[in-house]
């Protein structure tokens, strides 16, 4: 099993993944995020390389040829994907684990190559509550904002594939709860197999 932390977090547009991986980001320090490809164009204040890499559709859809990403997937018109040059950049800066702000298409895609990642489900409240959060942003215009509330159904649907539910209600309290899944998995068995035996051959954890 890979010993990277590899954590998924997905929920409908609205619904507070964004802020909750900042966040989870901000506690942890020996995570890194995933920063996805896409063809879409740069919300204000969103900086290329540091948020998403920006690129034109043909340019993706060589990396896609080449066999360059972990997952890809069409969300909204436009194209995503997980490059899995992001996974050894990780592995090279000696990372802990690593997070996803992905699509359940992609998380779909992901957990297929690797079974041990771990996904989570950011619900809202209410779809009222998501109406009233996608209609605050000021970056959608009214076609937008109509897309992703369609769509916002047909993705919660799909929660039972994940390993957790959170219900973004609170803000802090949810963040609280994602901190508690990443404390539980960092104490799995599997990942803490190789100290246990050194504990045992040398009389400490290794």
């Amino acid at each position: 099993m890979d010993p990277l932390l590899l954590i998924v977090v997905c929920s409908p547009s609205g619904a507070g993944k964004t802020t909750l991986t900042r966040r989870l980001l901000g506690t942890f320090n020996d995570l890194t995020f995933s920063v996805s490809h896409t063809t879409r164009k740069p919300r204000t204040g969103e900086v290329d390389g540091q948020d998403y890499h920006f690129l034109d559709r043909a340019r993706f859809e060589r990396m896609v040829e080449e066999g360059r990403f972990a997952e890809w997937a069409e969300v909204h018109a436009n194209l995503y994907g997980t490059s899995l040059a992001e996974l050894e950049r990780a592995r090279a800066q000696g990372m802990r684990g690593i997070v996803f702000d992905i699509d359940y298409q992609g998380a779909r895609q992901i957990r297929a190559k690797l079974p041990e990642t771990i996904s989570i489900f950011i619900l809202p409240p209410s779809l009222d509550e998501l109406e009233r959060r996608l209609k605050g942003r000021a970056s959608d215009d009214e076609e937008a904002i109509a897309r992703r509330f369609r769509r916002a159904r047909d993705e919660i649907e799909h929660y039972s594939f994940f390993d957790y539910v959170i219900v973004n209600e609170k803000v802090d309290d949810a963040e609280a709860q994602l901190r508690g899944i990443v404390y539980a998995e960092r104490c799995k068995r599997w990942r803490n197999a190789q100290r246990a035996e050194s504990l045992l051959r040398n009389g400490r954890v290794g």
